[in-house]
């Protein structure tokens, strides 16, 4: 077939732009790739990655292990467990049912669940699904980690936390609960006349065709299954156990980036529920006193330099996960990693920005400040919330410090303009009439402070203690039941970690006392009349907390 002229030329337009559109992919790419395989290196846990564009995947790709003991690469196929993704899942079954006239969301719990003790106060659904009811989050409680290991029905999980005081008043704050939507699990259970798990595999998994998506399970075959790893002082090391009984609806959902986006697709086309139950969901919702909160119904409203993003991650032992969604870009980011070592929220945040063609800086385009303009900016600034934060010069660079917390570099990008590592954090600092102002920015959500005439913590002295010394304090105490703090020691530095959170080093200030920088917390030594270390006490927030040595 002849082409006619204006064929050929809009034949030669569209080729030329494909290519150049391949080119920017191939950037791209090469970007992402530099990046996972500086975060995710070949022989440690890894990541599965994903990024689509109107639903078609434009990057998929594995970094890192799959399994370390049998030395098993990351495959984009792998399953992960998503920890607390799974509340978007839970969300969206209680709007399936209330779109079946089975519910509302500003019903009374009561009403599905008669023998909750409110303690005299009106709990609603939705309060369950937007983190204001109140309640205790059963993970918290000191009695999880003694629990961790025990299957338990949603009822009697729920024995665990119901008779806690609650938090404030419902719908008075906002703050993260998976008690909530375990009480959501047992509603869906109570209306729908079928277990939780059953319900999600039939009405969500099976009617998406999300194959690789289930209810976890430590028992059952899971083809396809990434090890879940964790870090301590001597490397990696196999996760702690965890009966997937207990997230339950909060977060024992296993999946993969593929499954995850055929998820993603559902909600943007409203296959499951309709465009006015989905808007509920994302686009937050509002305290007693009408303050806005980001937080909707399993999801997260979130601005990413100027960009709106919808989002949630999921952190459970051995994992940690991040997804993201962009409405104008029509954009998903989807990252699952194998360790809950690994900050795969800042690593996704930081591609999804790359993404949608508006990339953080980074710290290696820093450029070179004088001391005099970098002491420029030296000072103590407030912001809202009475947050204070300290800005200090040392040995040629500056620093940050927010109160009560560890001391950052920052790296200048202007004059004005300095960024965290990760370049997703930022301050851009002025002067106006002798005063002093910064902006405090993180993933493109700012807020102002001001200078104000406080001088920065002094830091203390520490002393050096020898090995032999620092050996006595080596060991297992308890907090609490089920809290235990470990203390290790690995080249001549001393950690503790403390049940289910992150390994931290204490810093000796004299014989049997240390300190932590990440947190204003000291420990004290206790010693027998025989000089044996028996215990020690934890000072916090003006508390005194003794622990005994268990071994």
């Amino acid at each position: 077939m002849k082409l006619s002229q204006s064929t050929k030329i809009l034949c030669f337009v569209c080729l030329t732009l494909f290519c150049f559109s391949t080119a920017i992919a191939q950037t791209l790419e090469q970007q992402i790739d530099e990046y996972l395989k500086a975060e995710y290196k070949a022989n440690e846990p890894g990541v599965s990655f994903l990024i689509a564009k109107d639903g078609k995947p434009i990057y998929q790709k594995a970094f890192g292990m799959a399994n370390l003991e049998l030395n098993v690469p990351m495959a984009t196929t792998n399953v992960f467990e998503i920890g607390s993704i799974t509340k978007q899942f839970t969300a969206v079954a209680i709007l399936m049912l209330e779109e079946q006239g089975k519910l509302k969301v500003e019903d009374d719990i009561t009403k599905y669940i008669p023998d909750y003790p409110t303690q005299g106060k009106k709990i609603t659904i939705h309060q369950l699904l937007n983190h204001t009811s109140g309640i205790k989050s059963y993970t918290s409680m000191a009695s999880f980690m003694k629990n961790a290991r025990t299957d338990m029905s949603p009822k009697e999980l729920i024995d665990v936390f119901k008779n806690e005081p609650m938090d404030f008043d419902p719908g008075e704050q906002f703050l993260y609960n998976n008690s909530g939507y375990i009480l959501l699990g047992y509603i869906i259970e109570v209306v729908s006349g079928e277990t939780y798990a059953d319900f999600i595999q039939k009405h969500i998994f099976d009617t998406l065709g999300m194959t690789s998506s289930s209810y976890g399970s430590m028992t059952n075959i899971v083809p396809n299954r990434a090890s879940g790893y964790s870090e301590s002082e001597n490397g990696y090391q196999n996760a702690e156990y965890l009966s997937l009984t207990l997230p339950y609806a909060a977060g024992s959902i296993m999946s993969t980036t593929s499954d995850l986006l055929t998820w993603q697709k559902a909600l943007n086309n409203y296959t499951l529920i309709k465009k006015a139950s989905y808007e509920k969901a994302i686009h937050g919702s509002t305290l007693n006193n009408g303050e806005h909160i980001t937080y909707g119904y399993g999801l997260g409203e979130e601005n990413i330099n100027g960009s709106t993003s919808i989002q949630h991650g999921g952190g459970i032992f051995g994992y940690t996960t991040m997804g993201i969604y962009f409405p104008q870009e029509k954009i998903f980011v989807s990252g699952l990693t194998n360790c809950d070592c690994k900050n795969i929220t800042g690593v996704t945040t930081a591609i999804a920005a790359m993404a949608i063609g508006k990339p953080f800086p980074n710290k290696k385009d820093a450029i070179k400040l004088s001391e005099t303009d970098a002491k420029k900016w030296v000072g103590t600034y407030q912001f809202e919330g009475n947050v204070v934060r300290y800005v200090t010069f040392e040995n040629g660079q500056l620093f940050s410090q927010r109160e009560g917390s560890t001391k950052l570099e920052i790296y200048p990008m202007s004059k004005t303009n300095f960024i965290f590592d990760g370049g997703n954090t930022s301050y851009e600092f002025s002067e106006s009439n002798g005063k002093k102002q910064a902006k405090f920015t993180n993933n493109g959500t700012s807020i102002i402070g001001n200078e104000i005439d406080k001088a920065p913590p002094v830091e203390k002295e520490t002393v050096t203690l020898s090995p032999e010394v620092l050996s006595q304090y080596t060991g297992k105490y308890e907090l609490a039941p089920g809290m235990v703090m470990d203390v290790t020691i690995k080249e001549n530095q001393i950690f503790v970690q403390l049940t289910g959170q992150p390994q931290f080093e204490i810093f000796a200030e004299k014989a049997d006392t240390f300190f932590l920088k990440v947190v204003v917390a000291q420990l004290v030594f206790d010693r027998n009349t025989e000089g044996k270390v028996t215990g020690v006490t934890l000072n916090q927030g003006g508390r005194q907390m003794p622990a005994k040595k268990i071994e």
